[in-house]
């Protein structure tokens, strides 16, 4: 199974960053390979993304969480298995710090040569730097959902 872990500093204050990331929706627009992320409750998402050059499709739950936080999901339909964490720390009034740590487990060739190559980790980066420049150039998020889910 692949491990990434990876952090930015985001120059919004926590409650925008955290709002932002709530917006699931909005994720093809900072997502390397993904297409597409439907809500489907407020626990469920459908996703379409392209990974290692293989369009998947599948469905996460969220199972945690806690606004101004975390949101901690798996996979729990498709040909994918995943889950992750994303956290906020505030730094100070103006600033977030927002860590990513996610498990996944290649399927097939492609997509083993792809973990062993570091794809996923230079993908989450990359999403992650994409991520800041899109919710500093707004200033504000795109909506917010601040519903809390606990675990079990």
């Amino acid at each position: 199974m692949g491990k990434v872990q990876e952090s930015i500093e985001v120059d919004v204050p926590l409650h925008t960053a955290y709002n932002q990331w709530t917006q699931f929706e909005e994720f093809p627009r900072f997502m390397e390979g993904v297409e597409e992320v439907r809500q489907l409750d407020e626990r469920h998402n459908h996703w379409r993304a392209t990974i290692a050059g293989v369009t998947r499709e599948f469905d996460t739950e969220i199972v945690d969480q806690l606004p101004d936080e975390r949101v901690a999901w798996r996979t729990v339909g498709g040909d994918v298995a995943q889950k992750g964490v994303v956290t906020f720390q505030p730094l100070d009034e103006a600033h977030t710090r927002v860590r990513l740590a996610m498990e996944v487990a290649p399927e097939g060739l492609a997509e083993r040569a792809a973990d062993m190559l570091g794809v996923l980790d230079r993908r989450v980066k990359g999403d992650l730097r994409r991520f800041k420049d899109f919710v500093e150039s707004r200033g504000e998020e795109t909506g917010a959902w601040r519903g809390r889910i606990s675990p079990g």
